[in-house]
């Protein structure tokens, strides 16, 4: 399911995999250690960087136990980004650059860190806050790429904040759904998850009490 991905040097090859050392390290340190008491500096010690090395690639702790899914939303924005501009329902649109998200994110490890990842910020107040931030941020931006992308008229449209905020509620029920399962947590059942939550969403929409007294 996943995209090719673009040839990169071996200097870039280099720096993701110590990034990725760091994502690794960070979410087991602070699965055994707990998130307040596992330091940036016990961190870099673990991974043979030094702490500029470390913020060089992230700008806190929040932000390297939260990396899986940051970089999920950071992909969606690069997708609009280049997407051609669509004719189509921009809830639609939005939909497709989060399943082309998921398809390029790694098969292998990427699932298993954001099971890790989602369930510590469950536990820890500054690891939700955080999230919560980076999540208004990423539709602040996203906002910005359809008015320059795709022509959206004014930044202030409220029907185009309200379809990213469907488009985020949904993929949290999505989200929340997957991590609730019992056994299999892969990328495959994650985005099985996604796609079920986003065609729910016109029955949302037109849900009344009788819809559910003649169920």
């Amino acid at each position: 399911m996943n995209v090719q991905p673009r040839s990169v040097s071996l200097r870039e090859r280099k720096k993701l995999r110590t990034r990725q050392a760091m994502i690794d390290t960070a979410l087991a340190k602070f699965t055994e250690q707990g998130f307040d008491a596992t330091t940036v500096d016990a961190l870099c010690g673990a991974v043979e960087v030094s702490k500029t090395t470390f913020f060089r690639y992230f700008g806190c702790k929040e932000d390297v136990a939260l990396a899986p899914t940051e970089d999920l939303w950071t992909a969606f924005l690069a997708d609009l980004e280049a997407r051609e501009r669509d004719d189509r329902p921009l809830l639609e649109v939005i939909q497709d650059a989060v399943l082309a998200a998921l398809a390029r994110m790694p098969e292998e490890g990427w699932a298993e860190r954001v099971l890790v990842s989602r369930r510590l910020a469950a536990a820890t107040p500054s690891m939700d806050a955080h999230g919560r931030e980076f999540c208004a941020r990423t539709t602040r931006s996203a906002i910005e790429v359809l008015h320059r992308r795709f022509g959206l008229p004014d930044q202030a449209d409220l029907r185009a904040r309200l379809a990213l905020d469907l488009l985020v509620a949904a993929f949290h029920c999505a989200l929340e759904a997957w991590l609730a399962r019992d056994e299999s947590h892969t990328l495959d059942d994650l985005v099985e998850c996604v796609r079920g939550a986003f065609a729910a969403i016109p029955g949302a929409l037109t849900l009344s009490p009788r819809d559910w007294a003649d169920s």
